[in-house]
């Protein structure tokens, strides 16, 4: 790609972002995805290089940077994503039955902190809708990793055996699955963290993956950030005596930071962005001390540029996620994190993502 087509695109994906940010929040997200469904993106610089590979859960990645959960909620858009560039996708929450999720509006930008408040609900099309779509991309040659958040319907008599469920019908059409018990948009959720409904839901995964003959699938616990580091400890005990191979740090927060400036920000909902950075980033670190190299983790919250991509690996994160910052910077923000972070390794002396995991770890606790 020449210096002018890398000019040309640039100005496209600019005004792309301008026309989308002129229209209501979720009426944005949902031409966002009928775009990217039909190859109506511009095109992505391409940043492959050796360093950049990792290993993780017992997977290959091209390179550690993926879609966070909530972008893609009813699997359309994977394979668009992995031309941009992403090492990895995940897609969903996806729960048993569908469901509409809470009433609109529920989707709001705050421009002014770079930051989002969503209180969707899990609305999805059911796991039976997706299941053959998500067939048709885990046969592609050459594809990313390909990872599937499971989640219960909020009117569940059982919520644990709605993951049981997930996991029994996704878990072969899956690189890894994701348990998110950490949404603070569907009421109780969050007491799947306590230690003996989280232990009785692994069990549950458990005996799902075994029944769908998948008992090597990855799968990795979504937490909130608005934990404190005892409970943080019982979560990962309980999690690697039942099998799970990783935590994903963190999802969306209920706090609001005074440092707000947004007139959005008094909604309700889950806070993502940039303020939500730094108390993620600690309570990664946490993790990566705890865990004593017992889970991998996946660290998403507020990452925007390379810079913040890197504290997260320096963290204790094997992966890095994004979400909000893709809706405020389009496309082109994934080659710009990904060349960061060739620069990142030549200055720290590193020759791959692996040896610079956790390295800064003690650095965040004692901030």
């Amino acid at each position: 790609m020449s210096d002018g087509e890398t000019a040309h695109g640039g100005v496209l994906q600019r005004l792309a972002l301008r026309a989308l940010h002129c229209l209501e929040p979720e009426r944005a997200h949902d031409l966002a995805l009928w775009s990217l469904q039909h190859g109506l993106f511009p095109a992505v610089e391409q940043v492959r290089d050796e360093r950049l590979r990792t290993s993780c859960c017992g997977l290959r990645f091209a390179n550690p940077l993926g879609m966070a959960a909530g972008f893609d909620k009813d699997a359309r858009v994977a394979p668009a994503l992995w031309n941009m560039g992403f090492g990895f996708v995940e897609v969903g929450t996806l729960t048993p039955r569908p469901q509409p999720g809470n009433a609109r509006p529920r989707l709001f930008r705050l421009r002014e902190d770079e930051a989002i408040i969503n209180r969707f609900g899990f609305n999805n099309a059911g796991q039976a809708a997706v299941r053959g779509q998500l067939q048709r991309w885990h046969a592609m040659i050459g594809r990313g990793v390909l990872g599937v958040n499971v989640g219960a319907n909020k009117d569940s008599a059982d919520r644990i055996a709605d993951y049981a469920a997930g996991a029994l019908a996704l878990a072969d059409v899956a690189d890894y699955l994701a348990v998110n018990i950490s949404s603070p948009n569907t009421p109780g959720l969050r007491d799947l963290q306590g230690p003996r409904a989280l232990e009785k839901l692994l069990a549950a995964v458990g005996r799902a993956l075994a029944e769908a003959g998948r008992e090597q699938c990855p799968v990795l616990v979504k937490i909130a950030p608005d934990i404190d580091e005892a409970e943080l400890a019982e979560i990962i005990e309980v999690a690697i005596s039942g099998g799970a191979t990783g935590l994903i740090v963190s999802n969306t927060t209920i706090a609001r930071p005074e440092t707000l400036r947004s007139p959005q920000r008094g909604e309700a909902g889950g806070l993502s962005g940039r303020p939500l950075f730094e108390p993620s980033t600690r309570l990664l670190a946490q993790a990566h001390v705890l865990a004593k190299g017992r889970l991998r983790l996946i660290g998403v919250g507020g990452v925007h540029d390379a810079k913040t991509a890197w504290e997260k690996i320096r963290a204790g994160a094997d992966l890095v996620q994004l979400l909000s910052a893709f809706v405020y910077h389009g496309p082109a923000l994934i080659p710009r994190i990904l060349r960061g972070l060739l620069l990142e390794l030549e200055r720290a002396g590193h020759a791959s993502i692996g040896e610079a995991v956790g390295s800064g770890a003690h650095d965040w606790l004692e901030k």
